[in-house]
């Protein structure tokens, strides 16, 4: 049986130390009572008896730290904005005063809490900053984060060193790799600029100022692959002063994949904004690869990829084998990409499963790797679909120059790749009739579907019939050159690069050359450059930073960064002046 537990009597000390010092009060001498004047026994016991509670206290009380609330949000606010509160003419003893008042709250319930029956309380008029920054720094401790320089910072939790591959390799393998993609030796320069990668967004966001990473000398045009996900928490140069043309290429339906998060509605709208905000910023065109993208300002739908050559050289291959009569291919359908729910493979298993006794005897060879791979594999077993799941290949591999169909149920890709492979290589597509493929209607072995009926049909249709050969301008339309072609029309390129040099930018008067005035800056400029600014001033802020789902420290590159790229030290490159 077991023992009854005995609670622990903590006071039991105290007490014998309260009659201690009360006889020691009645003996102490006359000298004793300059050492001892403004104490009182009841004093010291309360202040002794209040600590030891706090050491003594159960686990469980001493777990759980209260989040910080709006008042403490907002007084950290204001203290991290002092600089920017500073230009604008706001004191600091005026930021002092707010943030006192918006901790006072805080404090009294504290003291609420600590007076109990004839308990005193220990909390004092301490300065506020520092107890601001101690109750900071306590809800940061209870969440586990650890900051670069920190109280809690583990240093051999830190060292990586083992597994860091150095610039010099990274330059060496992407060197390679492309090299062996292109089939010639790529000849340019590498630049590499700091970032931290984000498990949420599985995506690097830059640390930093990128823009200061590209020399003066350098910086004439900058093509930014996925601005709005670069210039999110951009603080730095705008791109526009630094560059003399800036065009952003969007090619990530990034709001189709935010809506299937945990309030991802709402997630959505912000992003929506904030992409549209920093666009118009930072950029002076945008290019939009399908209309599958958001709406951005200053942007036009353009699909500026192209094939690897290789491709179209097995459709020229297998077009050579059908003109002497030989049969080019020689499986069914296939399917290829990433094994994640998000690249098609929900709509896939949704059609087949319906479609199940309308399909009877199709069989469909599926390859990829990925997160889900083993939840879409059970699910395919648990709803009896013939699918046969490989291993994921480069699509040009010899292995898939058989199939004939390519088949292609996503509607969250913006152009898909495979897709644009698989018409380059003389196969057949079926794909959703979804803006994402409007680029890919023109090519008559597209085969396109709206309903699921419809796919049906599509799937049947494309086992039953031969592809059609490309034409000269169906194979020019898939290729690099075309690509570029269509990038430097609609990015307006061919535009700056003519008034770079000279043409229309002089005028004769009495057959005198004068140069051209200089105008001044029109509503949308001033307009682009007041949400820049806003920007620069909202990104400076940490906390703001944080809120918004920013890395911590990404506002600058850190030490780590700084010995790893060869950079000037944080503190040299960005000073902190009065510490």
């Amino acid at each position: 049986m077991e023992e009854p537990k005995v609670e622990k009597d903590y006071w039991e000390p105290i007490r014998a130390l309260k009659a201690r010092l009360g006889e020691f009060e009645r003996r102490r001498s006359p000298s004793s009572v300059d050492i001892f004047e403004g104490w009182k026994s009841g004093e010291l016991v309360e202040k002794v008896k209040s600590s030891l509670k706090a050491i003594c206290k159960e686990p469980e009380e001493s777990k759980g730290v209260p989040p910080l609330d709006v008042p403490e949000l907002l007084a950290c606010l204001i203290r991290q904005s002092e600089p920017f509160l500073d230009q604008l003419g706001v004191r600091k003893d005026v930021c002092d005063k707010i943030v006192e008042s918006l901790c006072s709250k805080r404090k009294n319930q504290l003291l609420m809490h600590s007076l109990s029956g004839e308990e005193s309380s220990i909390i004092g008029n301490d300065n506020i900053n520092d107890e601001l920054e101690l109750r900071l720094a306590s809800v940061l401790q209870s969440t586990g984060h650890c900051y670069e320089g920190g109280f809690w910072t583990d240093t051999a939790k830190h060292d990586m060193t083992d597994q860091k591959s150095s610039p010099e390799e990274q330059e060496t393998y992407i060197r390679n790799w492309l090299e062996e993609r292109i089939g010639f030796k790529a000849d340019f320069k590498i630049s590499f600029y700091p970032g931290k990668f984000q498990k949420e967004r599985r995506s690097i966001i830059p640390a930093g100022d990128t823009t200061q990473f590209i020399p003066s000398k350098d910086a004439d045009i900058a093509v930014l692959e996925e601005p709005e996900h670069l210039n999110w928490y951009h603080h730095g140069k705008r791109w526009t002063d630094k560059f003399n043309h800036v065009v952003g290429v969007v090619h990530t339906n990034y709001l189709e994949y935010i809506k299937r998060e945990k309030n991802g509605a709402l997630q959505a709208f912000l992003v929506k904004h904030i992409n549209n905000w920093v666009t118009r910023a930072y950029c002076n065109k945008v290019l939009r690869l399908s209309a599958a993208t958001q709406d951005l300002p200053k942007s036009i739908v353009c699909n500026v990829h192209g094939v690897n050559p290789k491709f179209l050289k097995i459709g020229d291959k297998v077009a050579a084998e059908r003109e002497l009569g030989q049969q080019a291919f020689s499986k069914g359908a296939y399917f290829l990409g990433k094994m994640v729910w998000a690249k098609g493979y929900r709509e896939l298993i949704d059609l087949l499963a319906m479609h199940k006794s309308d399909l009877d005897g199709f069989k469909l060879d599926v390859f990829g790797n990925g997160e889900d791979a083993r939840e879409v594999q059970s699910a395919a077993r648990r709803l009896n679909l013939n699918l046969n799941f490989l291993k994921g290949r480069d699509h040009a591999d010899d292995s898939l120059h058989g199939y004939k169909v390519f088949i292609n149920p996503s509607v969250s890709d913006v152009l898909c790749t495979a897709t644009a492979e698989a018409l380059a290589m003389g196969k057949f597509v079926v794909c959703a009739d979804h803006p994402s493929n409007e680029f890919f209607r023109s090519f008559p072995n597209c085969l396109t579907y709206r309903t699921s009926e419809d796919f049906v049909a599509k799937v049947k249709e494309a086992l039953a019939n031969e592809p059609r050969p490309l034409t000269p301008e169906q194979r020019y339309n898939l290729s690099w050159e075309a690509a570029t072609q269509r990038f430097l029309e609609y990015s307006e390129l061919e535009k700056v690069l003519n008034e770079d040099r000279g043409e229309g930018s002089t005028a004769k008067i009495n057959g005198k050359a004068l140069a051209k005035s200089v105008s001044m800056p029109s509503l949308t400029g001033l307009y682009d450059g007041g949400l820049a600014f806003a920007h620069y001033c909202l990104t400076s802020n940490e906390f703001l930073r944080l809120c918004t789902g920013a890395v911590p420290g990404t506002r600058d590159y850190s030490k780590q960064h700084s010995q790893d790229l060869n950079l000037l030290p944080p503190q040299v490159e960005n000073p902190i002046y009065g510490w």
